[in-house]
């Protein structure tokens, strides 16, 4: 007796090749049979469903997330989950919840307070929602396992590593030789656990709870080739790395510095994020060219980038990308009523905008200009009506150069108002040099830092907001090559054992979705985080139901409450990828 069918649906298998129609039978969370239509009968199996007119397509797998807290109160891994995504990569970017070291207590304090900061995670939420009750790698991944909707995989962060053996000298310290043996040793006790290797950071815009620089950024490269050496010596295992050069272009010494992490330890490394602005022609040759060396030198280098435009919203009264513009995090971490006072001195708004336009602001130079924010939520009488309206339009009416009005309106919100910018790379020459990039052969669809950012950006919905472009709206690649690239392309890179394909003997990880229907709904602010802190959320459009392992676990964008998702580990459940 099968446990499901699914029956004449239009089945997209995740491997590029034209769609089919096809019953699909279910039995002990694999995929047991694909057969023609009208082939299987309904009473063949426990339960059964039409699929007429549905696409049936793998599961989508997340590359880049950091579900690694919010697991443990919500293991549906919300909003993704409702878009698709059956498998997510966690613990990127460095930064990890283990190690932690037992006999330092402190040091989940300073972890939460660095998630809190760099990550943009409640820490509310990451105090409440967590029991923050183990010491290993290994512990970490157990405390999960058998509790999660969705299968999640995570690599090991740098920044814990080098906390758990150097103590606070972890930021501003070099490791003694015995420190670094201390630190290989953990990094293989985690790998032998399951972790799927090592991810780090160099980059500019990461500091701690404190503001200072985490701990990895002061690692030299001897300390980052002698990890990653360590992380070709296990199987299914790789690289994520984020430099200073990932946000805009690569220096020489950066790319130096990936393509010698790669080949040191055959096994590829992927960073994130790949911006895409038809403005700045010369950033996506820059950046590839590293892929290129790496081949040529025996490593490979994979660059993320999302298929669609990230919300991503603004404040002048919590940290965001706003604070990392050269000398403007002088004045935005001030008390707010000092705050306020200095950006209503016309000097200081004229020297945050020089410095905000000078070239060592790089990428971050597109936020300043303030008549393309859009006014989100106000909270005072003064600004009641503005929601939704351009600010320079407002300060057309009022009279005031954009910076001054968005200043004085977020001032009459005590700087609670959210700001949101217009896009500048919603151009058809974006799209078109996008359409092109996704054919390299080292870049992939993916980024969204679901699970952070949480109040920030909701990029959880690429996929579906993905699916829909493709299928209604700018048309860049077909139906089939976008299932690829969201489930197949993803799967092969972290060599997924059986995943990312709709064939026989695979794990049913499944989405049936309607292609008339499928999309994304806008993002919105809820608060149903622990201790009510909040996070933009986004409804799934056209999603029918979402199958991890086998069972259901989303049915009309609605949780079902089952959990049947994998703790994924190194070697049992991956296997490891080539660089040729």
């Amino acid at each position: 007796m099968l446990d499901h069918l699914i029956r004449r649906a239009t089945v997209v298998d995740g491997t590029g090749a034209p769609a089919y129609k096809a019953d699909v039978a279910l039995k002990d969370g694999r995929i047991a049979q694909i057969a023609e239509p009208h082939t299987l009968a309904p009473e063949d199996a426990r339960t059964s469903e039409d699929a007429h007119g549905l696409v049936l397509a793998p599961g989508f797998v997340d590359p880049h997330t950091h579900y690694d807290a919010q697991l443990f109160w919500d293991p549906y891994a919300t909003p993704s989950m409702n878009h698709g995504v059956t498998t997510v990569a966690g613990g990127n970017c460095g930064f990890t919840l283990a190690p932690l070291h037992p006999d330092r207590p402190e040091d989940a304090d300073y972890t939460r307070r660095m998630m809190a900061r760099v990550e943009g995670m409640a820490l509310k939420a990451l105090e409440d929602g967590v029991d923050w009750g183990w010491s290993t790698f290994g512990e970490y991944l157990d405390a999960l396992d058998g509790r999660i909707a969705v299968n999640a995989g995570f690599m090991v962060g740098h920044c814990a590593l080098r906390r758990y053996v150097m103590g606070p000298d972890a930021v501003g310290g070099q490791p003694t030789p015995d420190q670094l043996d201390a630190m290989l040793r953990l990094l293989h006790e985690a790998m032998d656990a399951g972790a799927w290797g090592l991810s780090t950071t160099q980059s500019s815009t990461h500091s701690d709870g404190d503001g200072h620089p985490v701990a990895s950024r002061h690692a030299r490269p001897a300390e980052l080739l002698a990890l990653s050496k360590a992380v070709g010596q296990h199987e299914g295992t790789q690289i994520e790395a984020i430099v200073a050069g990932c946000l805009d272009q690569f220096s020489d010494e950066e790319i130096d510095l990936f393509v010698e992490m790669s080949a040191v330890a055959g096994r590829p490394l992927n960073w994130n994020v790949l911006t895409i602005d038809a403005a700045v022609p010369e950033r996506v040759p820059r950046q590839l060219a590293a892929s290129g060396r790496a081949r040529r030198a025996g490593g490979r280098i994979v660059a993320l980038t999302m298929p669609i435009l990230t919300p991503m919203n603004m404040s002048l009264g919590t940290f965001c990308a706003l604070n990392l513009i050269p000398g403007w995090g002088d004045v935005l971490n001030l008390p707010v009523p000092e705050r306020i006072e200095r950006l209503r001195d016309p000097g200081v708004r004229a020297e945050m905008l020089r410095r905000a336009d000078s070239k060592e602001a790089g990428v971050f130079r597109r936020l300043a200009d303030f008549g393309r924010y859009v006014i989100g939520d106000t909270y005072s009488e003064a600004n009641a009506g503005l929601t939704g309206r351009v600010v320079r339009d407002i300060a057309a009416e009022r009279g005031q150069d954009p910076f001054h009005c968005l200043v004085e309106i977020c001032a009459n919100d005590r700087l609670r108002t959210v700001l949101w910018p217009m896009p500048t790379d919603n151009d058809p020459a974006s799209w078109a040099l996008r359409q092109e990039t996704w054919q390299h052969e080292d870049v992939l669809l993916g980024g969204s830092d679901a699970g952070a950012h949480l109040d920030r950006m909701c990029g959880a919905p690429y996929t579906t907001r993905f699916l829909g472009d493709c299928l209604r709206g700018r048309r860049l690649v077909p139906l089939e090559q976008a299932v690829k690239m969201l489930s197949d392309d993803p799967a092969r890179l972290f060599g997924l054992r059986e995943r990312g394909r709709i064939e026989e003997g695979y794990h049913a990880d499944l989405v049936l979705f309607d292609p008339e229907r499928i999309e994304a709904g806008p993002a919105t602010l809820v608060h149903d985080l622990p201790g009510d802190s909040p996070r933009l959320d986004s409804k799934a459009i056209g999603v029918v139901s979402v199958r991890v392992n086998g069972v259901e676990t989303i049915r009309d964008d609605v949780v079902t409450g089952a959990v049947p998702g994998t703790v994924l580990r190194s070697g049992r459940d991956t296997r490891t990828v080539s660089v040729k």
